[in-house]
């Protein structure tokens, strides 16, 4: 109970920021724009007073409905939207007192390949790039046919959102990646809270019922087919709702280190960037009737988190031209390597610490360190030798580090690390920053094993009928490693096509 009530405050507290910031604007956890206003009249309607949510009075809450989904992240509201335009009578129910969970606290944004958006800027893409980089970050384990629909879908789901005012053409790139093809909101901000706000307003539009501290227990189920849930409401009274069909986007356990120090005891006193919600409750329901795990040992550890707050700076920084220097002043490595290999680079250090390096440019360009700046992780130097003195490295080396990389950029040849992306803009605008950041927790690969049709499989391979799963519940689409960008890609592609297969299912289809 004490945890819940640290949790509530912690999220009202975060809410009321959002209201105090966003000022219809958009970004992540939630990263406020200050006076900063969308560009596109879409983007707008998407935003639009989606701060002051109400959500559906717990009063209203029905006995029976035809398609449960638990958890109202990206991928349950998604779903939810599907099953709702497939005609059917939908309910999300959310443990936290509001809804976002993990989703509202994503950075960099939505990778996808063939976009519209892509041709527009001029960007020759392909799924099968897409296909081949993420495969390669995953060092070949991910699930293929999982991964193949997943790229091949990507770009219509961008389509998707825009449809629903929901507007992501600020293109820019993350590690592993050789294309831009990470989808952002029109002025570069952080992607969650846009997203969130823009998924919300069409839920409550569409008059699907969203109920919050509705914590799901139990997953129920009669003669094999999965009937419904056992439902606890403001931690006291337990109610039963029947269904013909449940689909579980409840995120992963990255908040729960007892889960995590079963499987990954090195991960033990290391921070995590995940919403306290993230306890891996919906992977325990659905082990309880039969379903099999996949990879929960894959557990991403992200390279650039602010110790003190546990707040993940966003890839983004590094994909606008940041670079990362030791304590020396120096580079060490490819900064837009993948996210295990930049993380290695950073352990190996004495310190075991960073710094990441950039100009105004790059502020400009990355909105979401405006709140950084906001929440006091950012220094700053008129100067590189005033920067230099403010994080205590040597001014001279500092500066002959970005003398290198300047040069590398003019050259289009980083000779040092072999950087080929991110390289548009090099950084010589004062005013300069730095941002100290060392590895943390971000996102759990591992979940319960699905096919294509989302459906959740037993251990003969078989789906459990009436059971669907999507994001970070589940697992295998990302392998060993999981490329920046494909987490908001994953939700939606997934939760979109949750949505249409439990609907199908319900419909005898």
């Amino acid at each position: 109970m004490k945890k819940k009530m640290s949790a509530m405050l912690v999220l009202v507290l975060t809410f009321m920021l959002v209201i105090a910031g966003c000022g219809g604007g958009t970004d992540s956890k939630p990263e406020s724009q200050g006076d900063q206003k969308p560009a596109e009249n879409k983007e707008t309607e998407a935003v639009s007073g989606a701060s002051k949510v109400e959500y559906t009075p717990i009063d209203q809450l029905q006995d029976k409905y035809d398609i449960i989904i638990v958890g109202a992240g990206g991928a349950g509201m998604t779903a939810a939207l599907e099953a709702k335009e497939k005609g059917m009578n939908p309910v999300v129910l959310e443990k936290m007192p509001m809804a976002g969970g993990n989703t509202m606290k994503s950075s960099s944004g939505m990778n996808a390949s063939e976009t519209k958006f892509q041709k527009a800027q001029g960007i020759t893409d392909s799924n099968d790039a897409f296909y081949e980089e993420s495969l390669k970050g995953g060092h070949d384990t991910n699930d293929k046919e999982l991964l193949r629909f997943f790229v091949d879908n990507s770009a219509n789901s961008i389509e998707w959102l825009d449809s629903i005012g929901i507007r992501l053409n600020n293109l820019t790139i993350t590690g592993g990646m050789s294309e831009k093809r990470t989808h952002r909101p029109e002025d570069g901000s952080a992607v969650g809270q846009y997203l969130v706000n823009g998924l919300v307003k069409n839920v409550l539009s569409k008059e699907i019922p969203l109920f919050v501290n509705a914590n799901v227990t139990e997953i129920t189920e009669k003669d094999g087919k999965v009937n419904g849930v056992k439902v606890l409401i403001n931690d006291k009274d337990e109610k039963t709702i029947s269904a013909d069909a449940v689909i579980i986007t409840t995120g992963g356990y990255g908040a729960n280190m007892d889960m995590i120090s079963k499987v990954r005891p090195d991960l033990e006193g290391l921070v995590t960037t995940n919403q306290e919600g993230s306890t891996g409750d919906g992977i325990s329901m659905i082990e309880k009737l039969g379903g099999v795990t996949v990879d929960m040992d894959q557990i991403q550890v992200h390279p650039t988190v602010q110790q003190e707050k546990s707040y993940l700076i966003g890839e983004a920084v590094r994909g606008e031209g940041a670079i990362l220097v030791n304590n020396e002043g120096t580079r060490f490595v490819n900064e837009l390597d993948t996210r295990d290999n930049v993380t290695a680079a950073i352990n190996k250090l004495p310190e075991k610490a960073a710094y990441l390096v950039f100009d105004s440019g790059v502020k400009s360009r990355a909105k979401a360190i405006q709140k950084y700046e906001e929440m006091g992780f950012v220094v700053q130097g008129d100067s590189i030798e005033a920067l230099a003195k403010e994080i205590n490295v040597p001014a001279d080396q500092l500066q002959a580090t970005l003398d290198t990389y300047n040069k590398a950029v003019a050259d289009k040849k980083d000779a040092q690390f072999g950087r080929t992306t991110g390289m548009e803009h090099d950084l010589s605008a004062g005013p300069f920053y730095a941002i100290k950041i060392a590895p943390g927790i971000h996102y759990t690969m591992g979940g319960v094993k699905i096919n294509t049709n989302t459906e959740v499989l037993n251990k003969d391979g078989q789906a459990i009928p009436g059971l669907f799963a999507a994001g970070e519940v589940t697992g295998g689409l990302h392998g060993q490693n999981r490329i920046g960008g494909n987490s908001v890609a994953d939700i939606i592609i997934f939760g979109h096509q949750a949505g249409i297969k439990a609907a199908n299912f319900v419909k005898g289809q």
